[in-house]
């Protein structure tokens, strides 16, 4: 055992934030990837999900873990329930980042490995994000450069979340014990439809972008269309079912509770990202 934080998906949209966020507090990290380079000044450590051999040098000095499934995976319970295993095994406090909404019914996969974390005896906390803000100068980016977000979210809410506020709960959950043994439900500070954020993007920006509301099998068309694997495409149109139900238009305080601060707005989000989003 030792007093390292291990950080998961080091490289990607939340994952970078939180080696950012730790260092700036002092902490000593390790950043895993699958090409294990390091991050942001962070020791670098290869780690694959699909290849449970990297586990062990990954865990190794480790005492707190910041787990999640990156984005381009569908099979979150075979994937992450071995990491969670190797963690429970060494006592590492796991900080799980699943999916806003999964608590709603056991039966979902997500719910599934919550449920074996909580089980498991190793001290843990759970961060359920809800859409992020981030999707739009990433997946939903190819939209907004022609104009036009077309999704199957109907004329839904969600309260977006700015990946930097889920990343500074991560943070506080790594290195506070005063939050153990709880699920936290992490989103914006308002619930906007798509037509209601196309509006935002379109004023930061300086054109045009409107929003359609497609069927699902519209939107797997577009998706594998734009090189998105088949299966992939169709786990994401599942997930705007609860959009178009109204059920990720709630808005909780927990950003605040954990990080002492509002979470950012939309708004905010897009100002801070205008060069990406105009790129």
């Amino acid at each position: 055992m030792g007093n390292k934080i291990l950080v998961l998906g080091a490289t990607g949209t939340v994952g970078r934030h939180v080696v950012e966020g730790l260092l700036a507090k002092g902490e000593v990290v390790k950043a895993a990837s699958r090409a294990g380079k390091p991050v942001a000044g962070a020791e670098g450590v290869v780690f694959n999900y699909g290849k449970p051999e990297t586990f062990d040098a990954a865990f190794n000095g480790v005492d707190r873990a910041y787990v999640l499934l990156p984005s381009g995976y569908v099979d979150s319970k075979g994937l992450l329930g071995p990491v969670i295993e190797t963690a429970a095994a060494r006592k590492v406090k796991v900080v799980l980042q699943s999916v806003f909404g999964v608590d709603a019914d056991d039966a979902i996969p997500y719910r599934q490995v919550e449920i074996a974390l909580e089980k498991s005896g190793t001290p843990y906390v759970i961060l359920r994000p809800n859409w992020f803000a981030d999707n739009f100068h990433t997946f939903w980016k190819a939209g907004i450069d022609h104009g036009q977000i077309a999704l199957p979210a109907g004329e839904g809410k969600s309260s977006f979340i700015d990946a930097r506020d889920i990343a500074a709960s991560a943070v506080s959950a790594l290195t506070s014990s005063a939050f153990d043994g709880k699920a936290f439900n992490l989103t914006g500070p308002e619930a906007l439809s798509y037509a209601d954020a196309a509006a935002i993007l379109s004023n930061v920006i300086g054109k045009p972008v409107t929003y359609k509301a497609v069927g699902d099998d519209t939107f797997v068309g577009i998706l594998t269309g734009a090189g998105v694997p088949t299966d992939y495409a169709g786990f994401l149109a599942t997930i705007f079912y609860p959009v178009r139900e109204g059920w990720t238009a709630v808005v909780t305080g927990d950003v605040k509770t954990l990080t002492g601060k509002s979470p950012r707005s939309l708004q905010a989000y897009a100002a801070d990202n205008a060069a990406a989003l105009k790129s």
